[in-house]
């Protein structure tokens, strides 16, 4: 009976020292998950950071003082107002998109980064808008954005943050602002549709202007073209005139020089002569002749004997 006891006993303790060592074991082993760090103390104290994987840990002495996330995380950046550089009121609101860079600074720089961060933001927007007028935060949201983000990433080094964008949401103007707003765009609308319709008008005088202007070129073009050509018509005629003129003369001059051609020439300037003293008897009063040339066949007579006495020398 003593000796069952006494193995009972035995068994008991074995089953309480595996049980311990079961327990010990699984106190120093930790598993840190992908993209999280432990933050271990010994004694109360800072002793190192555990990175993703398997790691060991003294038991009973260590233990985990903070779980830190390395992902990037979001906070909304509640609303609230803010005054532009010109003294209007705005009502803004942001999200702010950061990550632990740091989970020692993280955790001993600060009681809570994320509320930290948080009205950070709210602060450093408020300072920001203050520095720009009205029109400005709708035109340049995105300096505006890099200027906060720029400015909470120096204030946010100590706690281990990184600050990666900050976005805002809404920018909400006073109701009589946002009146003004709207009828500056009414009055910048129509501004713009006059400018487009007198453009319009302009370009379409200039066009009318242009097409006259070819209009008169091409109507001077053709009339030029046709003076031209006329004119070159006119050369034409007066140069065949002028050949047909040479040929006679010259077939003349050929005629005259036989007995033939010389007679006919007495006899033209025959019928020259009676011609020209029957003009000078009809258009005048008075005419003089030669006492033996009173009569009209006097005169052909006396044109005969020319003729006769030019055509013997001959």
């Amino acid at each position: 009976m003593e000796l069952d006891t006494l193995l009972g006993y035995v068994f008991s303790y074995q089953i309480i020292l595996l049980v311990l060592i079961v327990i010990t074991l699984k106190s120093s082993i930790k598993f840190v998950p992908q993209n999280r760090a432990y933050i271990i103390e010994r004694f109360g104290k800072y002793n190192t950071t555990l990175e993703a994987g398997l790691n060991f840990i003294v038991p009973f002495i260590d233990k985990v003082a903070a779980n830190r996330s390395l992902k990037e995380q979001a906070g909304d950046v509640p609303e609230q107002s803010a005054i532009t550089k010109d003294n209007i009121t705005l009502s803004v609101d942001g999200v702010l998109y950061f990550k632990v860079v740091d989970p020692y600074k993280a955790t001993y720089g600060v009681e809570d980064y994320t509320f930290a961060v948080t009205q950070l933001a709210q602060t450093t927007m408020r300072s920001e808008l203050g520095k720009m007028e009205l029109d400005k935060t709708f035109e340049e949201r995105d300096l505006l954005n890099t200027n906060i983000v720029s400015a909470l990433n120096e204030a946010a080094a100590p706690w281990g943050v990184q600050v990666l964008r900050y976005e805002l949401k809404d920018i909400n103007p006073p109701n009589s602002v946002l009146d003004a707003m709207e009828q500056q765009m009414k009055a910048e609308r129509l501004k713009r549709a006059q400018i487009l319709e007198s453009e319009g008008d302009r370009q379409a005088a200039i066009n009318r202007a242009e097409g006259d202007k070819q209009a008169i070129v091409l109507a001077a073009e053709a009339d030029r073209e046709e003076q031209i050509l006329k004119a070159d018509g006119e050369a034409q005629a007066i140069i065949r005139v002028a050949q047909a003129d040479a040929e006679a003369i010259e077939t003349v001059g050929k005629a005259a020089a036989t007995q033939e051609g010389q007679k006919a020439v007495q006899l033209e300037l025959a019928k020259g002569a009676i011609q020209a003293k029957e003009k000078i008897a009809k258009e005048s009063s008075i005419v003089l002749l030669p006492d033996s040339g009173t009569e009209i066949g006097n005169v052909v007579a006396q044109a005969m004997t020319i003729a006769n006495t030019i055509g013997k020398k001959a």
